[in-house]
């Protein structure tokens, strides 16, 4: 089989190309699309766990680890020693760090916005089955694997 004739070539084809798409849109910010959505994924007011940010973007923790220290550097973030369980940090944002996610915020949303504005309703309800059931059938045939392979080690 071609690559051009599998669906997951044309996942990450597309994939890609929105990647660059908005990382050509952050670099003017000194961002990265990974820095916008890490920033996009911290709660204004609340702040949030640092082991909470990673699995909500599929982040590996070291990654992260680097990426938060570099936010931090940058004076964009700070963090805090969870008062009730001393184990957890909460990351918040700072003044710039507001800043620079409401940036993101607008990309995100004019980027839908495009989208919107070019399919129709029907097309995008279409999309959104699709990809909510290839996302079904990705975790089935994970989690099956998984099983399979402590199976064999059992």
């Amino acid at each position: 089989m071609k690559k051009e004739k599998t669906i997951d070539f044309h996942i990450k084809w597309v994939w890609h190309a929105i990647s660059r798409m908005y990382n050509i849109y952050a670099a003017s910010e000194d961002m990265t699309m990974s820095i916008g959505y890490v920033l996009l994924n911290i709660d204004l007011e609340k702040g949030t766990p640092a082991t909470k940010i990673g699995p909500s973007i599929g982040m590996e923790p070291r990654s992260l680890t680097r990426m938060l220290k570099s936010l931090e550097e940058k004076g964009w973030i700070y963090r805090e020693t969870d008062p009730v369980d001393k184990r957890f940090v909460n990351v918040f944002l700072t003044d710039l760090g507001k800043e620079k996610r409401n940036f993101a915020r607008l990309g995100v949303i004019e980027f839908n916005n495009k989208l919107s504005e070019t399919l129709s309703k029907e097309q995008l309800k279409t999309f959104f089955e699709v990809i909510q059931q290839i996302n079904e059938i990705v975790e089935k045939t994970a989690a099956d694997a998984k099983n399979t392979e402590l199976a064999i080690v059992d």
